[in-house]
């Protein structure tokens, strides 16, 4: 499981012309589910997300995490985050987990992440054709893969 996260002043995600979801300051997750995900990767993908200090403290330095300025959360699936681009042009997508076994961890993602956060976390729709606005502060970015623990 692999998460793209980016520090943002606002966020939406857009889905045929309607806004499915918003937020102000806070992290726009991109999530990408592969067929060995389980909800281990659930379990340590929320926690770090939610206990990640990426936020500027009283001295401006990235010490604070979502939870602790009061931040939001906005979650958009992304399957391209498993693209491989080892042969040729055109990236593969072979290791993206099926919708039916996705769908389900994408929602637990979901749930676990706003029982962390104590509120609603606003989504976009697994596998619809979504436009994402953002406006990334710092720009800060960081890319957190579950299989890859330290």
């Amino acid at each position: 499981m692999r998460v793209l996260i980016q520090r943002v002043s606002r966020a939406a995600v857009v889905i045929d012309g309607e806004e499915k979801g918003r937020i102000g300051k806070g992290l726009l997750i991109f999530l990408g589910i592969e067929e060995e995900d389980d909800e281990s990767d659930i379990d340590y993908l929320c926690r770090k997300v939610v206990q990640l200090r990426v936020f500027d403290d009283a001295d401006g330095v990235m010490n604070l995490s979502v939870s602790d300025v009061g931040g939001e959360l906005l979650v958009v699936s992304q399957f391209t985050l498993h693209a491989s681009t080892r042969k040729g042009n055109r990236p593969s997508y072979i290791r993206a987990a099926r919708p039916e076994q996705a769908i389900p961890l994408y929602e637990k993602f979901c749930r676990v992440l706003e029982g962390l956060l104590e509120r609603e976390v606003p989504t976009g729709t697994f596998g619809a054709d979504m436009q994402v606005e953002l406006v990334n502060d710092g720009p800060v970015t960081i890319w957190i893969d579950s299989k890859k623990r330290e």
